[in-house]
């Protein structure tokens, strides 16, 4: 079966915004004071909860119109790859050697699965 290119574009979407709801997420935590209503009134921590309603939907939109798992899946892993790169830009998060090296193993495999 042929993945559609609009289901891939789905899912690379879905991978940014996967990121954005990790850095929702910690920028939330970080602003929280440790009390249950500091997590329940956090603008970012809900911010990053809408980031990830956001992936499901675009997932179900995306495997709707048809495509291999083994294609889709693998476009999602970019999603290390996109918080590494926000990690790096909002909070100084080194991206060494092995990080890079992981990253080129994302990639690598996205390559062979969707052969």
């Amino acid at each position: 079966m042929k993945t559609p290119l609009l289901s891939i574009a789905m899912y690379s979407l879905a991978s940014l915004l996967g990121a954005a709801g990790q850095y929702l997420y910690k920028t939330g935590a970080e602003r929280a004071s440790g009390s249950a209503w500091s997590y329940v009134a956090n603008a970012a921590i809900w911010g990053g909860v809408a980031c990830y309603v956001g992936v499901m939907v675009l997932f179900v939109a995306a495997l709707r119109r048809g495509g291999s798992m083994t294609v889709l899946y693998p476009v999602y892993a970019t999603t290390f790859i996109w918080a590494a790169i926000i990690a790096k830009v909002a909070f100084g998060t080194p991206i060494r050697g092995p990080h890079v090296a992981g990253m080129a193993l994302i990639l690598a495999g996205m390559f062979l699965m969707g052969r």
